[in-house]
């Protein structure tokens, strides 16, 4: 069972995203909160393993919010849920340790869909999303050396995987791309993860770029 809370102050909206995610047998409500420091405050104290944030929120935004979760509660995913779809809310929210970003026009078994996904502990973005990420991250203008020394701990292939997913490839191209079995690559990028520190596929993109692996010669 995925117990989700929900962090939204249009009253309304949270009452049909509860009737919507109640609908899912496998989706338990754990709570809901109409600020983003209540989001923080109720996390902590009902423990959900997801946290479906708006961004627009009183007291406290979502991504600041999600800032705050991270660092208190990192093993619960934060999944942001809005109507807008502007650079810096995408970026402030995937920093701030977002593991999904998704706009509120999705459709609700796209909804229900991204809650198990993130629960599951993989990342989650719209495919517009996940362009707008790897067009931004390709014009960072100079390589993080600590990023870089962190690279050394790959080995070859598992680098080239890296490249790869920062190219916004799922497992099923990269194995295509590399003639090898799909579940040879979900293994390849485990190790990334695991070596580098990092969470999900998300902050695997951010981190390729950043280090400067992709970046683009001119």
């Amino acid at each position: 069972m995925t117990r989700v809370l929900i962090a939204d102050d249009d009253h309304l909206m949270r009452a049909g995203l509860i009737e919507l995610l109640t609908a899912d047998p496998g989706i338990e409500i754990a709570g809901q909160a109409a600020t983003g420091r209540e989001a923080v405050e109720r996390t902590g104290r009902l423990t959900p393993d997801v946290v479906l944030m708006d961004v627009r929120m009183p007291d406290l935004d979502g991504i600041a919010a999600t800032r705050q979760l991270s660092r208190t509660a990192p093993e619960v995913k934060i999944l942001i849920l809005t109507t807008f779809e502007q650079d810096d809310y995408i970026f402030g929210a995937l920093r701030a340790g977002a593991s999904g970003f998704l706009l509120k026009r999705a459709r609700p078994e796209e909804l229900i869909a991204a809650v198990h996904t993130v629960a599951a502990g993989d990342s989650l973005l719209s495919p517009s999303v996940t362009r707008r990420v790897i067009d931004r991250l390709a014009q960072q203008p100079v390589p993080d050396l600590a990023d870089q020394s962190r690279l050394g701990t790959l080995t070859a292939r598992e680098r080239e995987t890296l490249e790869l997913i920062a190219k916004g490839l799922s497992n099923r191209e990269i194995a295509a791309t590399l003639v090898v079995e799909e579940s040879t690559i979900r293994t390849h990028v485990k190790r990334i993860l695991m070596k580098l520190g990092l969470r999900d596929r998300v902050q695997a993109v951010i981190f390729a770029y950043e280090s400067g692996i992709n970046r683009p010669r001119p």
